[in-house]
């Protein structure tokens, strides 16, 4: 299996480092274009993957083509490799704002496509990412395009309706849990800790409360009401933090996220 990498963006490399750490594909089976010939070739030549001089190249050789340029672009590229598009190869979006019916327009409506929203933790086997197939992505070729994801983070299948509302609670709450971590560290650089140090603690607590609730299978409520005991320091903490307008702040983060992304 081939998998074409057209745009190397930030979003592209942190998916392509996690195919290499998984060993997906050998890295030389991952091909890779952008119009930014120095940058595409030194990190292909990094990391031992082929660059190829075109985007129609990159279609043409490979059996996935993940399609990672800025939606400003997107039509253009479409055209670019439209023919060298077919039902045995599946196109994989990576676009945001770009929907199934829009993409399959500017292509071939024959063609299997895979809208997806991966988020930057994919670099490090711990993304998210939400994904949507259009009726010709089926059996062996779904599998193959879920196996890009898989390798990477974990999936969930949603309907297109509701990709902003993910958008806005995993791609955009990467930056909204680093402010809260980072928030954290102010707060122990406050009583004494060194930055680096609280800003390790602060992460750990982070990652490890949100491994506990994956595991627990239990709630958020439940698993704050077993830190929270009567009358004591945490449950006072977390109603100065709502006081303080805690959850509005957050749900209002949110909503001027998906605001600003749709334009409603």
């Amino acid at each position: 299996m081939k998998i074409g990498f057209i745009g190397v963006d930030a979003m592209a490399q942190a998916i392509i480092q996690g195919l290499l750490k998984a060993k997906l594909v050998p890295a030389e089976n991952v091909l890779i274009h952008s119009a930014h010939q120095r940058h595409y070739e030194d990190y292909a030549n990094e990391y031992g993957l082929t660059a190829k001089d075109t985007n129609l190249a990159v279609t043409e050789a490979s059996d996935l083509i993940v399609l990672a340029v800025v939606p400003s672009v997107a039509k253009k590229v479409l055209a670019e490799i439209r023919s060298g598009l077919s039902d045995n190869k599946v196109l994989i979006s990576i676009v945001s704002g770009i929907s199934l019916e829009r993409l399959a327009e500017l292509t071939d409506y024959n063609l299997p496509i895979l809208r997806s929203l991966p988020n930057i933790n994919s670099e490090f086997g711990q993304g998210m990412t939400a994904v949507v197939a259009n009726e010709n992505l089926t059996g062996e070729q779904k599998d193959q395009a879920l196996s890009v994801f898989e390798a990477t983070s974990e999936i969930s299948e949603l309907a297109e309706d509701l990709f902003p509302a993910f958008s806005a609670i995993s791609g955009s709450a990467v930056a909204y849990i680093d402010f809260f971590i980072d928030a954290l560290s102010r707060a122990g650089v406050k009583y004494g800790l060194s930055k680096a140090a609280a800003t390790k603690i602060a992460a750990q607590t982070t990652f490890g409360s949100a491994d506990a609730l994956m595991k627990s299978g239990q709630t958020p409520a439940e698993m704050i009401d077993k830190v929270c005991s009567p009358g004591g320091d945490t449950i006072a903490g977390i109603l100065a933090m709502e006081n303080a307008g805690f959850l509005s702040s957050v749900v209002k983060g949110i909503d001027a996220t998906i605001k600003k992304s749709t334009g409603k």
